[in-house]
């Protein structure tokens, strides 16, 4: 009987990467490319990418919200791994990053499947709601404070039985340590976050190891 995780060091992520499907060519190019930028971990793992294709590929999804685009790593594999006729919306603000998006979803094909709104995700995700758009998946990977209200936006906007991800959960395990009087808002905000979930009859949620933490929401 397993009562503990393993402590995963690299040997073994690695091991573990070798045994599931492996990483579309593309996508290795991207992530080699943007762990060269100075901000590259700002990237989703490849595991976390696995788990949200997988359940992609589970419940048929043909509609994708994504709240932090950054290079394109992930808003590409869940193309990659949705059918021809999926729509995809993607929110940022930064330019720079999503120039080097756009230029991914060229490079990898998918590009006529991208809606990409560049102002600040709130402002888009309203916009959203006001034109009544539903979508079957949507993940939230973008500044920290802001996340519990891209998370109530995402539940007006995924549909029931739907799924919200929600990324960087743990924040390097400051989230279960006591909260220093000089730690990030963030910190606080995402505890916060963290300790309601449980409690909020909306939704079935599940938190994920993987990456800096991945929680997944199905929507009742």
């Amino acid at each position: 009987m397993t009562v503990q995780n393993y402590l995963f060091n690299n040997h073994l992520s690695e091991y573990l990467r070798s045994i599931g499907t492996p990483e579309h060519p593309e996508l290795q190019r991207i992530r080699t490319e943007t762990a060269a930028h100075r901000l590259g971990k700002m990237a989703i793992a490849p595991e976390q990418a696995a788990v949200m294709t997988w359940l992609a590929r589970l419940t048929g999804a043909q509609s994708y919200l994504e709240i932090g685009v950054f290079t394109g790593y992930s808003s590409t594999a869940m193309a990659l791994a949705m059918p021809e006729q999926a729509r995809i919306t993607c929110c940022d603000i930064n330019v720079s990053f999503t120039d080097i998006a756009r230029q991914n979803w060229q490079k990898a094909g998918v590009a006529h499947k991208m809606e990409l709104l560049l102002q600040p995700a709130l402002l888009s995700l309203n916009d959203l709601i006001a034109q009544n758009r539903s979508y079957d998946i949507a993940l939230i990977d973008a500044d920290k404070p802001p996340t519990p209200h891209y998370y109530e936006r995402c539940l007006k906007l995924v549909r029931s039985g739907g799924i919200i991800a929600v990324d960087n959960v743990l924040l390097g395990g400051r989230v279960a340590q006591e909260r220093a009087d000089n730690a990030p808002e963030a910190v606080g905000i995402l505890q916060a976050f963290n300790a309601a979930l449980p409690h909020d009859a909306r939704i079935i949620p599940l938190t994920l190891p993987v990456g800096d933490g991945l929680t997944l929401l199905m929507k009742k």
